[in-house]
């Protein structure tokens, strides 16, 4: 495995706990005041947190890369 393929791996499974962590407690939060486990609110919960990290994750990447890679 080159530099450049652990640099991407480790970048986006970085990203994935992030999402995974801020939409968790987004989540908490609408599920004690909101809505109910299995909910369309709990599923859009991840995807706008999902798509705000996908795009957040694409900005920042080229400074990592040059970062790590250059």
């Amino acid at each position: 495995m080159n530099k450049k393929t652990l640099v991407g791996v480790s970048y986006v499974s970085a990203w994935v706990i992030i999402w995974g962590t801020v939409g968790s407690i987004i989540d908490f939060y609408f599920l004690q005041n909101t809505y109910l486990p299995g909910s369309l609110g709990q599923f859009l919960t991840f995807i706008i947190t999902a798509a705000i990290s996908s795009i957040a994750a694409i900005y920042i990447f080229p400074t990592i890369n040059n970062k790590f890679i250059s």
